[in-house]
C-alpha cells in the first residue's frame, strides 16, 4: 500500500516537473504571446479610429462606417489571437479550435437565434438609407433622435433627455416614422368662436396672424381655414399650414407660437372663444347639481 502511494507520488511529482520545465523553457514565447495579444487589442482600437476618419468622407451613412470599422476591428484581435498561438507552438490547437468553432457554432446559433437575430437585423438597419443616426423618428411608441444604431440595438435620445435602447429586430418588425426624411411638416390647430362672431372676419384673422408669425408662409392663400361643425357652444374650424421641420418637437412649437398668437388676435377683436361652465346649487335639505349649460363669455 505504502509502495503504491509513493509510486503514484513520485509519477505526479515528475508530471509537475516536466510542467515546470516546460514553462521556464517557454517564458519567452509566452511572453512574446502576451505582447502580441496586448499591441493587437490596441492596434485594433487605433485601426477602428483610423477607419472611421477615412471611411466617413466616403461613406454617408455613419452606421455603415462604425459596422466597417469594427468588423475590422475584430479581425485585427482574431489575427493577434492566432498569432500569439501560433508564437505558442499551438499549431494542432488552432487546427481543433477551427474544427470545433464550426461545430459549437451551430449550437450556440441555436442557443442565441434572438440575440443573432438582432445582429443580422443591426446590419440591415446600418445599410439602410431611410433610419440613419441623427433622424428624429418614432417607433414602438418611443419618439426621438437615433443617436447610435450599434450591432443588436438601436438607442433613440427623447426629447426629454431619456436615453431609449431598443432591440434592431423590434425596429425591422414594426413600423416606424422617420420625422427627418422630409423638411416639411403638417401642423393643424381646432378652436371654436361663439355665434354671434363674424366668421369671416375670423377666418381673414386667423390666416394673417398665421402668415405674420411664420416667414416661411408667403401669403394667407398658403394657410388651409375649414369649420367643421356647429358646436353645442361655438362654431368650430380647423386650420392648418406647412412650416420647415424635421421632428416632432418641433412641430409642437409652431403649434405652441400659433395658439398664442390666434388667441392674443381674438381677444384683440373681441372675438369670443367660448368655454363650458358647470354650476352648483347647494340647499339645506339636498344637493342639486344643475345640467351643464354652455356660457359664452360677456
Amino acid at each position: 500500500m505504502r509502495q503504491g502511494i509513493q509510486t503514484t507520488a513520485g509519477i505526479v511529482i515528475d508530471k509537475l516537473e516536466s510542467w515546470w520545465i516546460s514553462f521556464v523553457k517557454n517564458l519567452p514565447n509566452i511572453g512574446v504571446a502576451l505582447i502580441v495579444l496586448i499591441i493587437s487589442y490596441f492596434f485594433s482600437r487605433l485601426i477602428y479610429k483610423t477607419m472611421l476618419k477615412i471611411i466617413d468622407g466616403r461613406v454617408t451613412q455613419k452606421a455603415v462606417a462604425k459596422l466597417i470599422a469594427r468588423v475590422v476591428a475584430v479581425l485585427v484581435v482574431l489575427t493577434g489571437l492566432f498569432l500569439a498561438l501560433s508564437v505558442l507552438n499551438l499549431g494542432e490547437s488552432i487546427s481543433g479550435l477551427l474544427t470545433g468553432a464550426g461545430i459549437s457554432g451551430i449550437v450556440i446559433g441555436l442557443a442565441l437565434q434572438g440575440t443573432l437575430s438582432n445582429t443580422i437585423s443591426g446590419v440591415v438597419l446600418s445599410f439602410r438609407k431611410n433610419v440613419r443616426i441623427g433622424n428624429w423618428v418614432e417607433t414602438t411608441g418611443y419618439s426621438g433622435e437615433i443617436i447610435d444604431i450599434a450591432l443588436n440595438y438601436l438607442i433613440l435620445k427623447e426629447a426629454d433627455n431619456n436615453i431609449v435602447v431598443i432591440p434592431n429586430k423590434t425596429i425591422l418588425e414594426n413600423p416606424i416614422k422617420n420625422f427627418s426624411l422630409t423638411t416639411r411638416m403638417r401642423v393643424m390647430i381646432t378652436c371654436g368662436v361663439g355665434y354671434e362672431s363674424d366668421l369671416e372676419a375670423v377666418e381673414n384673422i386667423t390666416k394673417k396672424v398665421i402668415t405674420d408669425s411664420f416667414e416661411q408662409i408667403k401669403s394667407a392663400e398658403n394657410v388651409e381655414f375649414y369649420y367643421t361643425e356647429f358646436g353645442g357652444s361655438s362654431i368650430n374650424f380647423l386650420c392648418r399650414f406647412w412650416i420647415d421641420a424635421e421632428s416632432a418637437l418641433e412641430q409642437l412649437k409652431a403649434k405652441s407660437k400659433a395658439i398664442i398668437k390666434i388667441r392674443q388676435a381674438f381677444a384683440k377683436e373681441n372675438i369670443n372663444i367660448p368655454f363650458p361652465i358647470r354650476t352648483l346649487q347647494f340647499s339645506d335639505q339636498n344637493l342639486k347639481i344643475s345640467q351643464d349649460k354652455e356660457f359664452t363669455k360677456a
